[in-house]
């Protein structure tokens, strides 16, 4: 059976249609995308769910990861959150661990290719092979530049000039650029582990596991354990809303191989955490995708209280399993949530403890707001929507000066 045929029940069989259509054009083509990590992180998760659809629709999707040792990991994280407009201290050291890691990277990667697609800043500067191979190279930036860090997007504007275009997942982080730009929003594979639909038992067994309460309301955020994501914060809202309804409280976490803050952050956590029996820290593996579907299924109120955000697909897959959620104001979240109908927007740890009170005394209406979610995200955020965005693109690639529609 077709990897596409069961998506026709979600959006219907002209959109399956429509993406067959966009392969035909581009059988044989060669798409090659490259970024940091191959598990850990919205991107890895994206690409692996993308790559078989593109490859069942006659494209020839590849994908490579570059290498990099601590220093260059711990430059690229200082950059991700310089490029969130979190202040970082740089110095022209920094930029020459970043030459160079590109540098040693050039000499051992593939870059062969109808179309490069290369994901946010670590693999930026490939771009200096570009005269070096008949590719047309475009950058996918996933984070939010509207506050970007001046010395850091300096470095990087020229790399990202040279690309035949720029893609990015809201208006808001769009840039002035000399080349083209693109609206592409992220997606999520309603048929992965992490969002395929499960059983009540299969619920039911992942929550024992982790020895959850069933009988008491569970506040779950899911995300790296990372500063922007703001942890502490969650725990300090949940205790103000603790003192006038009973909960408990889930922050499921893990690591990658490009995040070297995540052990620290962890440590915060915890000790913010102390020994409340009802908060409960989880750090899994980032392949842990049936776990985390599971442990959001069996949660009442799902949380992303993130302080910066390219996109936020964790409220994207909450959203789609129905649930309510409440989520910092920021990024590409409010693209997915309009207040008070698909979920709730906030913007302080007093506005997130209000409406995690609210929403547990008002279970109704905390149900209406899942319901419209769901149906925003399939509308919106599904992978058939993501994969149709970038074939048109890689075929626009192809045809200067015609209007391919998106």
């Amino acid at each position: 059976m077709s990897l596409l045929d069961p998506y026709v029940p979600i959006v219907g069989e002209q959109v399956v249609d429509e993406l067959r259509l966009l392969g035909e054009h581009l059988k044989g083509r060669v798409m090659r995308h490259i970024n940091s990590t191959a598990v850990g992180g919205g991107v890895a998760e994206i690409l692996t769910r993308m790559i078989p659809y593109f490859k069942e629709l006659g494209v020839d999707a590849r994908w490579d990861v570059i290498k990099g040792d601590n220093d260059f990991y711990a430059v690229t994280k200082k950059m991700h959150n310089a490029l969130h407009g979190n202040l970082q201290p740089f110095t022209p050291k920094d930029f020459e661990i970043y030459n160079q890691t590109i540098e040693r990277n050039v000499s051992e990667m593939d870059l062969s290719a109808d179309a490069l697609f290369i994901h946010d800043p670590q693999p930026a500067g490939l771009i200096s092979q570009k005269k070096k191979t008949s590719a047309r190279w475009v950058w996918r930036c996933h984070i939010d530049l509207s506050e970007r860090q001046k010395d850091v997007w300096e470095f990087l504007e020229p790399m990202v000039e040279q690309y035949e275009a720029a893609i990015f997942s809201a208006p808001a982080f769009a840039q002035q650029l000399s080349t083209r730009q693109v609206l592409i929003a992220p997606s999520i594979d309603p048929f992965s582990d992490k969002n395929r639909e499960l059983t009540a038992e299969e619920v039911e067994r992942v929550r024992d596991q982790f020895h959850l309460d069933p009988d008491r309301p569970l506040v779950t955020q899911v995300s790296r354990f990372d500063r922007l994501k703001d942890p502490v914060g969650v725990i300090d809202a949940y205790r103000l809303a603790k003192q006038r309804v009973d909960c408990q409280l889930v922050l499921v976490g893990g690591s990658a191989t490009d995040d070297p803050e995540s052990n620290q952050v962890l440590a915060e956590v915890r000790e913010r955490a102390g020994n409340d029996p009802d908060i409960h820290i989880l750090e899994l593996d980032p392949t842990s995708n049936f776990e985390i579907n599971a442990l959001q299924r069996a949660s009442t109120i799902i949380l992303q209280k993130s302080l910066k955000e390219g996109f936020g697909l964790t409220v994207t897959e909450a959203l789609w399993k129905g649930k309510p959620v409440i989520a910092g104001a920021t990024g590409g979240i409010p693209l997915q949530i309009t207040h008070k109908y698909s979920g709730i927007l906030t913007r302080s740890i007093e506005g997130t403890a209000y409406w995690i009170k609210q929403l547990l005394q008002e279970p109704q209406y905390a149900k209406q707001l899942g319901e419209n979610g769901r149906v925003h995200v399939r509308d919106n955020f599904l992978t058939t929507r993501h994969v149709k965005d970038y074939l048109a693109l890689f075929l626009s690639l192809y045809h200067a000066g015609d209007v391919v529609y998106i």
